[in-house]
């Protein structure tokens, strides 16, 4: 049992104000913006009602290539990327598709657009796009320039490592057998001063705890690539794939099979008789795709599926199923949901969310059980020792 005065605890101590003052900004920050992307797509797809879904027509949905071709006839310079495509949702109304562009060389990519699938209209940009792109760059690397490659990425790591310190920290400074399962587990807001905070802060960090070692664990994913290796390698037994060498652009009528119909046609027809999909999202050949890929969830799952196709034939190359998958290569390919908790059902999508809302609040809290410290120490008369109430709220 450790010593409620140890030199280990007081190492830890500093550590964990001194992290808190620190990257606990940070985490802050990070916490907010992950928050606010939980519900990404649900805010998008209320922002952009009016598009999402148009009357239904009589009109059969067009083939990739022909529908991409219409688009790009509307955005001249633009090439067309990837298509995502919605399952039919039935009644008097069918889902829009949505196309997203390639980025022109050197500088940003066009913003996404609705497109009616029956005949390439373009609807309309996709509405808040780019604020969440502003907020996903504040997340992932804090607006910093560089991008994924600057120094942003690299601070965001170091706020998922102090993440997991606070954790092992903290635990460690609660531990002392003195504390019973509900000065663990219920806070004590009638306590006075420090101590109500430190009750509410340590309390709060205690139910938490498994979430935010989560979130940590799988934000590291993104955040440096010899923990993605490893992490990839442990899960899966197999080191990470690496991306296939680009072909050179051309347009996604080009290629054809034997029959003459277009590549990208003839594979979205075999997914499309041989899948049940809610939504898929098919990769065109380009420069930034040497094959066709498709990814797709299936109706009310949240794992992602994968098939790919040749670029040139059309022919199916590979057709990785989640269900067919072990727990690790599901963990590994749906990385991003695991973050962020739907990888465990929608109760645990809300808790992730709440928990990364609360960051903020651990913040503003250890900001306040450092400052009452200060003040409560300056008034301390020298040689005076600390109140028992006093040790325990320091924790």
């Amino acid at each position: 049992m450790p010593s409620a005065f140890s030199p280990v605890r007081t190492v830890l101590f500093r550590l964990h104000w001194a992290l808190g003052l620190t990257a606990g900004l940070v985490l802050a920050l990070v916490g907010a913006t992950g928050a606010l992307m939980s519900y990404e797509e649900a805010i998008t797809a209320f922002a952009n009602r009016d598009r999402v879904e148009i009357a239904a027509p009589e009109r059969a949905p067009l083939a990739p290539s022909v529908l991409a071709a219409r688009i790009e006839a509307q955005r001249p310079g633009q090439r067309v990327a990837a298509l995502t495509l919605l399952g039919e949702t039935g009644g008097s109304t069918v889902p829009s598709a949505v196309a997203r562009f390639a980025r022109a060389r050197g500088g940003e990519r066009p913003p996404s657009v609705y497109v009616d699938p029956t005949d390439g209209t373009v609807l309309g940009p996709v509405r808040l796009e780019g604020f969440f792109g502003t907020v996903r760059a504040l997340h992932r690397w804090l607006l910093l320039p560089g991008e994924g490659k600057g120094w942003g990425r690299t601070l965001t790591g170091a706020g998922a490592l102090a993440l997991l310190a606070f954790l092992g920290s903290g635990l460690y400074l609660r531990w002392p057998g003195r504390h019973g399962w509900r000065v663990w587990l219920r806070p004590n807001l009638a306590r006075p001063g420090r101590a109500r905070w430190w009750s509410l802060h340590a309390v709060a960090g205690t139910w938490l705890l498994p979430v935010y070692a989560v979130t940590a664990l799988s934000g590291l994913w993104w955040s440096y690539d010899g923990y993605r290796a490893g992490a990839t390698w442990l899960l899966t037994g197999q080191a990470p794939k690496e991306r296939s060498e680009a072909r050179p652009a051309h347009r996604v009528s080009e290629d054809r099979n034997p029959d003459g119909v277009p590549a990208v046609d003839a594979a979205w027809a075999d997914f499309s008789a041989t899948r049940t999909s809610a939504l898929a999202t098919l990769t065109l050949p380009g420069p930034e795709a040497a094959a066709i890929r498709i990814r797709w969830h299936a109706p009310n799952a949240i794992l992602r599926n994968e098939a790919t196709y040749d670029a040139r034939t059309g022919v199916p190359l590979s057709d990785q199923r989640a269900t067919d998958t072990s727990l690790g290569q599901r963990i590994a390919d749906n990385m991003l949901e695991v973050h962020r908790g739907r990888f465990f059902g929608a109760p645990a999508a809300l808790l992730f969310c709440l928990a990364a809302l609360a960051l903020p609040g651990f913040f503003a809290t250890g900001l306040t059980l450092y400052a009452l410290r200060r003040r409560a120490g300056r008034r301390r008369a020298p040689g005076r020792a600390p109140r028992p109430a006093e040790a325990s709220a320091g924790g």
